[in-house]
Parts: C-alpha cells; sequence; structure tokens
C-alpha cells in the first residue's frame, strides 16, 4: 500500500520564496518514493510525499517552521491509495 502525506504552509506577508527555500532545503531522515513541492496564491506552499506502507505507518514528516516565518501552524493531512486511481 501506498501512503501520502501532504504538508501546507502559509507563509508570512512577502515571505514566500523564503518558506519555499527553507522547505526544498528540509531533508527527511529516509527518502520517500517521491516528494513533489507546489507552491500557490497568498504564499502558500505543499509538499506532497509518497511513501511504502499502511495508513497508520510510522513515516517522516516534515518539521513546523520557524512561527515568524509563516502565518499559521502547518496543516497536515494523509491519504492512502486506492485501486483504480
Amino acid at each position: 500500500m501506498t501512503v501520502a502525506l501532504m504538508w501546507e504552509a502559509r507563509a508570512a506577508e512577502g515571505r514566500g520564496e523564503e518558506l519555499l527555500a527553507w522547505v526544498s532545503e528540509q531533508e527527511l531522515p529516509e527518502p520517500p518514493l517521491r516528494r513533489e513541492t507546489f507552491r500557490a496564491p497568498q504564499d502558500r506552499v505543499l509538499v506532497i510525499t509518497w511513501w511504502d506502507g499502511d495508513y497508520d505507518a510510522v513515516v517522516p514528516e516534515l518539521p513546523e517552521p520557524d512561527g515568524e516565518l509563516v502565518t499559521r501552524a502547518v496543516h497536515r493531512w494523509r491519504f492512502e491509495a486506492v485501486a483504480g486511481g
């Protein structure tokens, strides 16, 4: 089974590029099957990592950035792959 972790943060005003650079520098203790980084309006950054494991598998997650870099706590979601998707 494959589990995907989504990590989404909103940068403090005018700090979107800094947040994007920060997240790009974050290394995980073990490499995921796949990792993609996205950006969106309002200086939001989204990272999705894919892992081989069950829905509740323990896998590395990206940390919280410095509180002054973001406007709120990071949002995190976990999804599992479904057949035929």
